[in-house]
């Protein structure tokens, strides 16, 4: 952030604590401001709202020129497309629920509308994980799985040893005991 400006990846890193209003007032102006000046984040910014409000209950409108209400889109097919959406996006349908909600999607205007932001949205919060990610200092991962091999190969050894302990116990109880039936 030069001179109280932010670019388009920050704005766009920033943008859900922005919609909840999370921000600071000074980080929150900032933001405000990158809004009022780039057409492109500000999309961004009305279809994150736009699904967040949808997702909440808290939008009217699924399309800033659709109305719900009064709009002969508004079906049963449309209704059951809302209902498994979700699970269509996350791939979680079996093939002839899959295909009809592609179906739906392909000739319903809201549907595809619904689609698209959902898309979008998910598109957001993959540049937003993936922008954190490359900024990590650090990749943690990489160690974690290091200090497991390394606990992996060290209960290994142990666990020889304990087995050569309990081989040379049991030798030596036999030989012991053969020795004193001998005598």
């Amino acid at each position: 952030m030069k001179n109280g400006k932010l670019n388009c990846e920050q704005v766009m890193a920033l943008m859900s604590f922005y919609v909840e209003n999370k921000l600071s007032e000074q980080l929150a102006k900032c933001v405000k401001e990158h809004l009022e000046t780039c057409k492109e984040c500000r999309d961004s910014y009305k279809n994150f709202q736009e699904m967040l409000g949808q997702y909440f209950g808290n939008s009217k409108e699924i399309a800033n020129d659709v109305d719900i209400e009064n709009s002969p889109y508004q079906t049963r097919q449309y209704d059951e497309f809302k209902k498994y959406v979700s699970e269509y996006f996350d791939n979680e349908l079996d093939d002839e629920q899959n295909i009809r909600i592609k179906k739906i999607a392909i000739t319903n205007p809201l549907a595809r509308k619904d689609l698209e932001k959902m898309y979008s949205f998910k598109k957001l919060l993959h540049l937003s994980f993936e922008k954190t990610r490359n900024e990590m200092k650090e990749d943690y991962s990489k160690g974690v799985l290091m200090l497991l091999e390394h606990d992996k190969s060290f209960i290994g050894l142990d666990s020889f040893f304990k087995l050569a302990a309990a081989f040379l116990i049991i030798i030596s109880a036999i030989v012991i005991g053969f020795y004193l039936v001998v005598l």
